[in-house]
């Protein structure tokens, strides 16, 4: 762990690190993006704009750190489709256990994946990599899976594997976002896990679940 000047980081260091980082995590979770300035989350950490910039050259790179970690969480979701099975009861288990995975990886970490989706949207190609670091974690393997049950004879082989992969992922990644706003719709969250489990079941199958 280095300063922005080069210099080995020590165990305080770290820690101070560490604590400026936890509170512009929080901050962003109450604060608009462009509203969180250095002085504030240095004084939230009980510290000084100088230690920040010791570690960080700006807030965006800041937040960038924070992303990364969020990344490194991402490629957890891969465990809820890679290997698994999209067949009988065994595919809506699937199904299921991906929304879920989603929903929950978005819920936990809704106010630093909201900065990295204005990044990506305004081409700040930095936060689009992240992003797309996070969507590949299921989209290779959604499309492994697709490709799969086709050699089987279960799926047509007119369906490209890569956009029905791509179009489920980028489908779960705008309803994660946007959970709050279901609510408004007359939808509850517990309402809305199966239903979404059911359009993702029928994408990947083209079939009907198995209950």
């Amino acid at each position: 762990m280095r300063t922005v000047d080069g210099r080995v980081a020590g165990r305080r260091g770290q820690a101070t690190r560490q604590k400026l980082l936890d509170c512009l995590s929080e901050m962003l979770s109450s604060s608009p993006y462009r509203d969180v300035k250095v002085i504030d989350v240095a004084r939230k950490a009980g510290t000084s704009p100088a230690t920040f910039y010791q570690y960080f050259p700006d807030v965006e790179g800041a937040v960038l750190e924070i992303a990364e970690q969020v990344v490194t969480e991402g490629a957890g979701l891969t465990e809820t489709v890679e290997g698994r099975s999209w067949v009988g009861k065994a595919g809506w288990q699937t199904a299921q256990e991906l929304v879920d995975g989603f929903l929950e990886f978005w819920r936990r970490n809704d106010a630093i994946l909201r900065v990295v989706d204005l990044g990506a949207a305004e081409g700040d190609k930095r936060f689009y990599k992240l992003r797309m670091k996070i969507l590949n974690s299921v989209n290779s393997s959604l499309a492994d899976a697709v490709t799969e049950l086709q050699a089987k004879g279960k799926v047509d082989k007119d369906v490209n594997p890569a956009a029905i992969a791509g179009s489920v992922v980028a489908m779960l990644a705008a309803v994660a976002s946007h959970q709050k706003g279901f609510s408004s719709w007359g939808v509850k969250q517990a309402e809305l896990k199966p239903n979404l489990a059911l359009l993702v079941h029928l994408a990947v199958t083209g079939k009907k679940p198995t209950k």
